[in-house]
């Protein structure tokens, strides 16, 4: 990694006509759009605060760390003139994250980021895959064989014209039950299916994830992460949270036919295998989608059940948790950092065998992933390693704005994007994906 020396850090003109706001920001933006650079090339992010002349703070403190682990640079911008920028330079394919902070006299700290990604194209995987990796999860799939879903229906008021609903519980693994709901068009004869995986935590099932979809034309299936009722109020999933939950990702986590994750990886698949045997999917078009958690369920449903025809998958959680063996900061659960149980190695080992990046070469659907760039849960060098390690058709909305939640509206380019395959397979057509390689990820020149 080099850096440019501290003196590039350059001063732009006065911003002219800033008006006093009662709420002040610290605005940084890259000077290319789509956040994406080749090696050698100059990064520069331009650096500004909104919110009135008089409080304006002299100067900035940042730090920018490669691959969202290691601190490469820490140093402060002059802001008399209102304005600055920091210019940095990156060798080799990485991800840069800019985390900035401004004070003012008895005022909150104002905190912002910004990132880049260097040749996302070539960062590659950060451990091997592990040797028995397909043989493991062929054997479970095999043991789900003799587990059919064996389906529960409960049918309730949809709560919207047109749209029938049901909770639904099936048969999971090794004595886990798989809690959901599920909702289709009134009168539907075989309708294209959508099952939808939720991010992390404790908490119930909003009934309008299902029929909402429903009402648009799909077969739609929501199950839970968690082996409990769906609609409970909130204090009974905060119990759970606190107790038998807490800290759930970390539970078996030294033992991979003891991982939370394996339950319900294979819950995912029985979710699969149950809208397969209904009479009225159209037998083609079956759709795997989720943010965070659920886009690491969503993959790994399509790694393990090929009657997934597509994947809309945002800020994938569960992605390079080996990545510290290469310099770079894992995604959510933070595997081995959680670790826990005093077996280190065997905590890295069983990790491998969950990673999403790890799943990657066994999709064979088309893909579609959202990453952003100052994400910290989910962070994107580790997201990109999945990204090419998929062998599948692909396409990736990079989101140079977003953090872990979209905050500002910062994933709507996602959300287009997946709303545009949702009405291609409604419409009975090919999913419109934009390939995504080294050509469509540069800016035009």
């Amino acid at each position: 990694m080099k850096l440019l020396p501290i003196g590039w850090v350059c001063l732009l003109p006065i911003v002219q006509g800033l008006a006093a706001d009662p709420a002040p920001s610290l605005v940084i933006s890259p000077s290319r759009p789509s956040g994406v650079w080749q090696t050698g090339e100059k990064i520069v992010w331009n650096v500004s605060f909104a919110g009135g002349n008089a409080t304006t703070p002299s100067k900035i403190s940042y730090v920018i760390k490669r691959n969202g682990a290691d601190n490469v640079r820490r140093d402060q911008v002059n802001l008399n003139s209102g304005a600055g920028a920091i210019e940095a330079q990156a060798d080799g394919p990485s991800t840069l994250l800019l985390e900035a902070t401004a004070s003012q006299p008895g005022k909150p700290v104002l905190r912002t980021a910004a990132g880049a990604a260097i040749e996302p194209w070539q960062i590659t995987r950060s451990a091997p895959l592990p040797e028995d990796f397909d043989s493991f999860w062929d054997s479970m799939v095999n043991r789900m064989a003799s587990t059919p879903p064996d389906a529960t229906l409960e049918k309730l008021e949809s709560g919207r014209n047109g749209v029938e609903y049901w909770k639904v519980t099936l048969k999971g693994y090794a004595g886990i039950q798989v809690r959901g709901q599920i909702a289709r068009p009134v009168g539907g004869n075989k309708l294209p299916a959508l099952v939808v995986f939720q991010w992390a935590g404790v908490y119930p099932l909003k009934k309008e994830w299902v029929v909402d979809r429903a009402a648009e034309g799909w077969l739609a299936m929501n199950i839970m992460a968690h082996d409990l009722p769906i609609d409970e109020p909130q204090p009974f999933y905060d119990h759970e949270a606190s107790t038998t939950l807490n800290n759930y990702a970390s539970i078996g986590n030294d033992d991979r036919e003891k991982s939370y994750f394996l339950r319900m990886f294979l819950a995912c698949y029985q979710a699969i295998e149950y809208l397969t045997q209904r009479p009225d999917w159209d037998g083609r078009n079956l759709l795997a989608t989720g943010g965070s958690q659920g886009a690491l369920q969503a993959l790994a449903a399509a790694a393990l059940h090929p009657a997934v025809t597509g994947v809309t998958a945002l800020v994938p959680a569960g992605c390079d948790h080996t990545g510290r063996e290469a310099g770079r900061q894992p995604g959510w659960p933070f595997w081995i950092a959680n670790g826990g149980s005093g077996k280190p190695e065997a905590v890295f080992e069983t990790s491998r065998y969950f990673d999403a990046v790890n799943f990657a070469h066994r999709i064979r659907c088309p893909v579609l992933i959202g990453l952003g760039l100052i994400d910290t849960t989910s962070p994107p060098s580790g997201v990109f390693a999945l990204v090419n390690q998929l062998q599948c058709p692909r396409e990736v909305v990079i989101m140079p704005a977003s953090d872990h939640g979209g905050a500002k509206n910062s994933q709507a380019p996602f959300q287009t994007r997946a709303g545009a395959w949702r009405r291609a397979v409604l419409e009975g057509k090919n999913i419109p994906l934009i390939s995504w390689n080294k050509e469509s990820a540069l800016p035009a020149q």
